[in-house]
């Protein structure tokens, strides 16, 4: 424990430059730096005239997915003021062909007061999406609900974070 630390320090003429991480059909003395820039420019305008790729309603992303999650979004927990896709109540979200919506979900406790009028409430909302048919809400006990379900949003929102 006595021992003092001794920094070793050593001196060098030059280092060996690393070898090139691209290959190249080309030698690059013999590119000019417009023919470069250009390379550059021709790779980032055809990047930017990719168009999105087209994604199914249902599909997450898609017009009808991302509507029913915000319906979702609208219904709060009359108990805590965070709305039930932030809190972690909903656990999966399927829209089929046919524009058949299955909602599975939980509550925070199974003796929670809404129990009953929840998933009506859900079923109601959801149901006056335009483009959804009919919805079924599944609720669920397994796994049980915990404050880790929850967004960083809500935790934030309820000083967890």
């Amino acid at each position: 424990m006595n021992e003092e630390a001794k920094i070793r320090t050593e001196t060098v003429e030059s280092v060996e430059a690393p070898p090139r991480a691209r290959v190249s059909d080309v030698d690059d003395a013999s590119e000019t730096a417009g023919e470069k820039l250009s390379r550059k420019r021709d790779y980032l305008e055809g990047f930017l005239s990719q168009q999105a790729t087209d994604v199914a309603a249902g599909e997450p992303g898609g017009a009808t997915y991302d509507a029913v999650i915000e319906a979702l979004k609208d219904i709060y927990d009359p108990e805590i003021p965070v709305n039930i896709y932030d809190l972690g109540l909903i656990y999966g979200v399927e829209v089929s062909e046919g524009s058949h919506v299955v909602i599975t979900m939980t509550l925070t406790t199974p003796h929670c007061p809404v129990a009953e009028s929840m998933p009506g409430e859900i079923e109601m909302r959801v149901g006056s999406v335009p483009g959804v048919g009919t919805v079924d809400v599944n609720l669920v006990w397994d796994p049980p609900w915990d404050p880790q379900k929850m967004s960083d949003e809500a935790k934030l929102e309820l000083g967890m974070l």
